[in-house]
């Protein structure tokens, strides 16, 4: 399963480095683009299905074989070591935040109050995480994979909990591009868990989103954040009342 996730993920790649977007790849199989966003979400590309929409950007199994490898290498996540020190240095978390959205040199000089010597200190700091790799002109390039996430309850986690979760609910949540939903009810463990999988989907169609706007002007996009969870739970106000 892991091998098949590395194999659609190293398609994802190949389709927006040749410009194509779900869109073109439903009209090129004769699907709708809902039905191709369900199939790269769910990892339920056939050999068939995998072999038309190579023909689309015109690569080969071995080529998406060699991009799927040099994928594998990529950074997954860090030790609870490697997110301490970002965490410990709140200027490096700042660039190692704006890097893993995509942001260049400019865009954060231009944007944030510190120097060009500074934040190429912090972006080194990255590389040695092997977070970015510095390039001729000082331009980022990424080496995480499409997958990287913080340590479950690390460092850069329990940093966000303690003083990032209480500012991002203090809204009322009535302006535009905003919305919070609160769902309540009683679900089986079987229901529990294909409502997990469905928010991974949604994961990871924010992902792609985020991917195939990548090359729009910074001026034209905004930080968007989502919180997605679900967990047994029973609000401490209703506790007391209990049995």
């Amino acid at each position: 399963m892991k091998q098949a996730v590395q194999l659609v993920d190293a398609l994802k790649k190949q389709l927006k480095a040749h410009g194509k977007t779900y869109a073109d790849v439903a009209r090129h199989v004769g699907l709708s683009e809902a039905s191709i966003k369900r199939i790269f979400a769910e990892n339920t590309l056939t050999l068939d299905r995998l072999e038309q929409i190579c023909t689309l950007i015109d690569l080969d199994f071995v080529q998406l074989i060699h991009g799927m490898q040099s994928q594998d290498r990529q950074t997954r996540g860090l030790t609870e070591a490697q997110e301490q020190e970002i965490a410990d240095d709140h200027l490096l978390l700042l660039v190692a935040v704006c890097v893993v959205n995509g942001y260049g040199l400019a865009d954060i000089l231009a944007q944030y109050q510190l120097s060009e010597a500074e934040c190429l200190r912090k972006l080194v700091r990255l590389e040695r995480l092997n977070l970015i790799e510095l390039m001729p002109g000082n331009r980022i390039k990424l080496r995480i994979a499409p997958n990287f996430r913080w340590l479950p309850a690390g460092p850069i986690q329990r940093f966000f909990q303690a003083h990032v979760a209480s500012d991002f609910f203090r809204s009322r949540f009535d302006r535009e591009g905003e919305q919070l939903v609160v769902l309540n009810g009683l679900l089986s463990p079987t229901g529990n868990a294909q409502w997990q999988r469905k928010m991974q989907r949604l994961v990871t169609e924010f992902n792609d989103l985020c991917r195939e706007e990548a090359d729009l002007p910074l001026a034209e996009r905004f930080g968007t954040t989502a919180v997605l969870a679900v967990r047994q739970w029973q609000s401490s106000v209703f506790k007391e009342f209990g049995r």
